[in-house]
C-alpha cells in the first residue's frame, strides 16, 4: 500500500481571477504634492525624481518608509516638497503600483514628458 500523501493547503486570501473588473483606490496628490518618475537613484536612500509640475528634486524617502518602500529607476512616486527649499528637494511618500499608473495614465493625471533634459 503506498504511504498517505498529504494535500497542499490553499493559500489563504488567494481569489483566482474571475474576469471582474476589479476596483483601484489611487492615492492623488493633495495640496503642493505632485506625481514624478524617478530618473535616477543616487545613493544613500536619495534619488532625482521628475515632477510633473516642472521641478527635478532631490527626494528621499523618510524614515518610516525607508525599510517597506522599495523604489527603482523610472517607478512613479509622490513627491511632497520641503517647506524650505520646496523646488530643489523633497521627501517621496508613495509608489504607485503599475496597474495605478495605467488608470492615471487613463485619467489624465500623467501625461507623457516630451521635455529634453538638457532644457533643465
Amino acid at each position: 500500500m503506498p504511504p498517505f500523501k498529504k494535500k497542499k493547503p490553499k493559500k489563504k486570501g488567494y481569489t483566482p481571477p474571475t474576469g471582474q473588473e476589479e476596483f483601484i483606490r489611487v492615492k492623488l496628490p493633495r495640496g503642493k504634492q505632485s506625481i514624478g518618475k524617478v530618473e535616477s537613484r543616487l545613493g544613500g536612500g536619495r534619488m532625482r525624481v521628475r515632477c510633473f509640475d516642472g521641478h527635478t528634486r532631490v527626494c528621499r524617502i523618510p524614515g518610516r518608509l525607508k525599510r517597506s518602500l522599495w523604489v527603482r529607476d523610472n517607478n512613479f512616486v509622490l513627491v511632497e516638497p520641503w517647506e524650505f527649499g520646496g523646488d530643489e528637494k523633497g521627501d517621496v511618500i508613495y509608489k504607485y503600483r503599475p496597474a495605478q499608473v495605467v488608470w492615471l495614465k487613463r485619467k489624465g493625471h500623467i501625461k507623457e514628458v516630451t521635455v529634453d533634459l538638457d532644457e533643465f
